[in-house]
């Protein structure tokens, strides 16, 4: 197995770091909600992937499963419905 030398992966830890940043303030700017939970979920898969980074995969599995994916798809669910009975076409 090949190691990682620590300039690289301090400058992995800088980038997971920056992209976690960036995607975190795209989802409170951007004015589509859909485009603020799908930034909110790629904030969640680069916690994640910090976290595996970091030697914690219990955690960064955890992570990617609930922040990343379950919360996704709750929210997107939740705008669909909300949607949909906006149109008229609400279950009754």
């Amino acid at each position: 197995m090949a190691t990682v030398n620590g300039a690289a992966l301090a400058l992995l830890n800088f980038l997971i770091l920056a992209g976690i940043i960036v995607s975190a303030l795209l989802a409170v700017n951007f004015k589509s909600v859909l485009a603020s939970v799908i930034a909110l979920g790629a904030t969640g898969v680069l916690v994640s992937l910090a976290f595996l980074i970091l030697q914690a995969p219990d955690v960064a599995l955890a992570e990617a499963a609930v922040g990343a994916v379950l919360s996704t798809t709750i929210f997107v669910i939740a705008l669909r419905r909300i949607n949909a009975e906006r149109k008229g076409e609400g279950r009754e």
